[in-house]
């Protein structure tokens, strides 16, 4: 009997091993039983190094490391180099052989580079604002793969805010007056708005908590540190009337009227300040580090002491959690000098936001350069890459290598502590990605072109001379962007824009100038076709064929609209007629192609946002927030004079078909009736685009079609080979 106890406890002992080693359980979701090939060794070492060992005993693959992300780095390093698996955004779970390759010689990587920051406030809108838990589930796995330990963690903070306006007064009404909708929260925790998207029900709240719960429970399990939003001084527009506080009148945000701001240094902002911190402790308890950015793109600092100020703030996050530490975003002026030049070494952790195209650390080539850089506190080498999820191929590969190689020779380098990733929309060019994350854990600087052969060989699952040179053309191409070119994303697609007959961009701030021979897309396009029978069923191929075939399509279209202009212009009525059916019919064709993969299409992006809703009244909010953050944006004022429209525009199947299609063919019409000598009235875009967001029709979110052939048929018949 005491044996059979003892057995029994042993049994329960292993048993809560193994379940509390999160990386077996990883193993389980990319392709369960597969734990069981693996050998995972936790070692207490040097906790100024991560490190991770590749190993081989007997049958198992060992991997061991100082912690669990380091372990689950090592795993992703395994899988793609040793057994050409690639998890990425497009697929997240793989058929791993039954006898795994052996790794012959142990391999030893580690890194000093200790913070593998993650995320923007607007990723959480533009790529995350209607996730559920199967989806976050997937991208905290992503995550640890990609050796990432310190996340920005905003999901369900709005509730800290309800409890914190409840506590202050603020009846339910004048709380959702406040707090944004479900699509545009990211920017009403940047302080840039209040109340667009809203009201939220009162589930809202209850879901967005139990899923912030499950979250940080995952992170924690991992050893991954959250970085809460810390509390800067934001309250209600109607502040100074409704709690009698001195704040900044607010000034405008691209057309929206910003929330009021409460100075650091007011007699209540200690109060007010440690009521939040209060609050989100007892809902997801402390961090030790906290997302605080003051006066965001252009908030105003009149009258502010900004040495208080930041002491201020500091001191309120201390009293929090005396270990904390603040992070900041380097972005246009901010972090102000005088603000964190008299705060200690080790308390402020600065997210060089931009660090590929507009670095603050101290390069003279930078159009943001800062002579001192940031001093003597601690910062992250990011890259932005993306701006509103807005798709297309981009990379500046060369200056991101060189950035992080020359960032660390540089007199800031010695307070350089990591690297981060902290694009506003991710679901693309995971290549940058992968890149950006291996840095850290590279002892030579990278070699791009040898790189991008690897790269090749585990994104496809093995060797293939044809898609090596595809991806050597993609890399010295358009994933190479000048460095001195500081626009923000991917070349944008014309197809796209409001109508006109010089078009310079879709987004405000973007642009639509091509910066690579499009030629060379092409040819890579080619030899990617060359070998696509091979590659039939699997996804990375086919995801990245779309990409590339979508992009041929939007360079033809480049040149297309600017021979239409032209017609136009020389009064060429049957030339204009036929170029501008032509352009139509690419319109058409390019939706055609990206209804082969979910990831593509406008319906899984609706279908996203009507699951999380309980009623029907919340699944048509929570759809027209979707619809509208990707078309309008904001109201009138916001989405013309603001700049909004189209910010967060995307080459998605359906949207193309129903809402650029009509633009372009309403002001094809228009110009129709100019060249026969009418004067018709002007278009009013925004009451076409208005009018789709607050539709219901349904599009599909899973096809049948084959992405390959749709390829091949399109890219025959309407791009062609080169001569």
């Amino acid at each position: 009997m005491k044996k059979h106890l003892l057995l029994l406890s042993l049994l329960t002992l292993l048993s809560f091993v193994i379940k509390a080693n999160p990386v077996n359980d990883l193993l389980e979701r990319i392709d369960k039983g597969s734990s069981r090939k693996f050998k995972i060794e936790l070692i207490e070492a040097n906790q100024k190094k991560d490190f991770f060992e590749l190993d081989q005993d007997e049958d198992q693959v060992v991997i061991r490391g100082n912690n669990y992300v380091s372990i689950a780095t090592g795993l992703n390093w395994y899988l793609k180099y040793y057994a050409h698996i690639h998890l990425s955004w497009n697929g997240m779970t793989a058929t791993l052989p039954e006898k795994l390759p052996m790794v012959k010689k142990k391999e030893r990587r580690e890194t000093e580079k200790q913070l593998r920051y993650y995320l923007n406030y607007c990723t959480y809108s533009y790529s995350m604002a209607f996730w559920d838990w199967e989806r976050w589930e997937k991208e905290l796995d992503w995550m640890a793969l990609h050796g990432v330990n310190l996340p920005l963690a905003l999901t369900g903070t709005e509730a800290v805010w309800y409890n914190v306006l409840d506590k202050l007064g603020y009846s339910k009404d004048e709380i959702n007056q406040f707090i944004a909708g479900s699509g545009f929260l990211a920017w009403w925790h940047m302080n840039n708005l209040e109340g667009w998207g809203g009201p939220n029900p009162d589930q809202w709240y209850k879901q967005q908590v139990q899923l912030q719960k499950n979250i940080i429970n995952r992170m924690r399990e991992y050893g991954i540190q959250p970085v809460f939003p810390g509390y800067a001084g934001m309250l209600p527009n109607n502040a100074k009337e409704k709690l009698g506080v001195n704040v900044f009148d607010p000034e405008l945000w691209c057309g929206f009227r910003r929330p009021a701001f409460l100075q650091p240094t007011d007699s209540r902002f200690e109060e007010i300040a440690s009521l939040y911190y209060s609050e989100l402790e007892k809902l997801f308890g402390k961090a030790d580090y906290y997302a605080i950015d003051p006066f965001h793109e252009g908030g105003s600092i009149e009258g502010v002491d900004l040495d208080l100020a930041g002491k201020a703030i500091m001191q309120a996050m201390k009293k929090a959690n005396p270990d904390a530490t603040w992070v900041a975003q380097a972005w246009q002026a901010n972090p102000r000098p005088q603000m964190i030049e008299n705060l200690d070494k080790g308390d402020l952790l600065i997210l060089d936001l931009f660090s590929e195209s507009r670095p603050m650390w101290g390069d003279k080539e930078s159009s943001w350069y800062r002579e001192d850089g940031y001093g003597k506190h601690n910062w992250v080498y990011c890259m932005l890459l993306n701006f509103g999820a807005r798709p297309g191929l981009m990379g500046k590969m060369d200056a991101l290598i060189d950035g992080y190689y020359n960032a660390q020779k540089h007199k800031s380098g010695q307070n350089l502590v990591g690297v981060g990733a902290t694009m506003e929309g991710i679901e693309n060019n995971p290549m940058m990605y992968e890149l950006l994350f291996e840095l850290p854990w590279r002892t030579e600087k990278v070699n791009k072109d040898v790189w991008l052969a690897e790269y090749a060989t585990a994104r496809y699952g093995g060797e293939n001379e044809a898609l090596k040179t595809a991806w050597q053309i993609l890399g010295n191409t358009i994933y190479n962007c000048p460095k001195a070119y500081t626009q923000e994303g991917p070349v944008e697609s014309v197809l796209c824009a409001r109508p006109s007959l010089e078009v310079k961009s879709v987004s405000s701030w973007g642009t639509s100038r091509i910066y690579y021979n499009t030629d060379s897309i092409r040819l890579a396009a080619q030899y990617m076709l060359s070998v696509a029978d091979n590659y039939i069923g699997n996804t990375n191929f086919e995801h990245d064929l779309i990409e590339v075939i979508r992009q041929t399509i939007s360079d033809k279209a480049y040149y297309l609209q600017k021979e239409v202009s032209a017609a136009y212009e020389d009064k060429n009525r049957e030339r204009f007629k036929e170029l501008s059916n032509d352009f139509l019919t690419l319109i058409l064709v390019q939706d055609s192609l990206l209804e082969t993969k979910p990831e593509f299409m406008l319906g899984r992006w609706l279908e996203q946002s009507k699951k999380i809703g309980g009623t029907d009244a919340e699944k048509k909010l929570y759809e027209w927030n979707a619809r509208t953050q990707i078309t309008t944006w904001g109201p009138r004022n916001a989405a013309e004079k603001g700049g909004l429209r189209d910010y967060a525009y995307k080459l998605w199947s359906g949207l193309l078909r129903d809402v650029y299609y009509p633009r372009w063919d309403a002001y094809f019409d228009y110009l129709k009736e100019k060249l026969d000598g009418n004067n018709p009235s002007e278009i009013d875009f925004y009451k076409i685009e208005e009018a789709w967001t607050l539709k219901r029709n349904l599009y599909p979110d899973t096809s049948s079609a084959s992405p390959i052939e749709r390829s091949k048929e399109i890219y025959g018949r309407y791009i062609g080979y080169l001569p």
